[in-house]
């Protein structure tokens, strides 16, 4: 790390206070020009502790820019990870007010649902399969609190990877008996298709991404826990999302995921 105590927390308060009064900073990465990935995560670290404070909590855990869609879109080639708040979940039936966010955009991607306990590292496919409760697929928001999306990697790991909120929809299926890799996934915008993909887009399966995840944060001391959810990263490019936009997902063997806007 190459900042100091005092920036990491006036950084992460920044951030924090941005996410309240819903505008964007300028980003750190164009005023801070030695800042690294250790820092971004301190601050992110600080700015989720100024949400806890305020009353939210951790409900799971979120790998971001895992697929090559979303990697060119925002020039940010290795994947990330932030942290899921009690305050991010959406139920599938209600309205999104935009007015909650910045700079929404919307991304399709399966959730999995924990039934123990992962710690890394040394996390395997099998040790996730054997961990997952359900699977699910899902709409993640993503947010930026970084001005105009012009974020490099620490800019997104600093604003915890760029979460907003999300949605879980679909009827929870087990893993057994599923390829996640193979399974394909069509996305629709206000009724026209406009993104397929299959699993293997994310690191080559859904399931890899949430074994990268678990052994990048067993390696810094933080677990995955029973019940929590893990979004496994984005099959869809990022969609911009306006009031009265739809978004539908159906997912091979696993059902579907629908979202609206207001």
């Amino acid at each position: 790390m190459t900042l100091e105590a005092g920036d990491i927390r006036r950084y992460g308060d920044e951030l924090f206070d941005a996410l309240v009064a819903r505008r964007a900073v300028a980003p750190l990465t164009e005023r801070v020009a030695d800042i690294t990935i250790e820092d971004a995560y301190a601050i992110q670290l600080r700015m989720n502790q100024r949400r806890i404070g305020a009353g939210d909590r951790v409900v799971g855990k979120k790998i971001g820019v895992t697929s090559k869609a979303v990697q060119n879109m925002l020039k940010v080639y290795q994947p990330d990870f932030g942290q899921l708040l009690s305050s991010m979940v959406c139920s599938e039936g209600e309205a999104i007010d935009t007015d909650r966010l910045i700079a929404p955009r919307a991304e399709a991607e399966v959730a999995f649902i924990l039934k123990r306990d992962l710690n890394g590292p040394g996390i395997t496919a099998a040790d996730v399969l054997r961990a997952t409760d359900y699977v699910l697929p899902c709409f993640e928001i993503v947010d930026s609190r970084i001005q105009d999306w012009k974020i490099k990697i620490q800019d997104t790991v600093a604003d915890n990877a760029s979460c907003g909120v999300f949605v879980l929809g679909g009827t929870p299926r087990s893993l057994r008996g599923l390829d996640l890799a193979v399974a394909g996934m069509v996305v629709e915008k206000n009724g026209e298709i406009v993104s397929t993909a299959a699993g293997a887009a994310v690191q080559g399966s859904p399931v890899n991404s949430v074994v990268w995840l678990a052994n990048t944060l067993g390696a810094l001391g933080i677990p995955f826990k029973a019940g929590e959810v893990i979004l496994s990263g984005s099959q869809s490019p990022l969609m911009p999302v306006t009031a009265g936009d739809s978004f539908h997902c159906s997912v091979g063997g696993l059902g579907s995921c629908s979202v609206r806007f207001a």
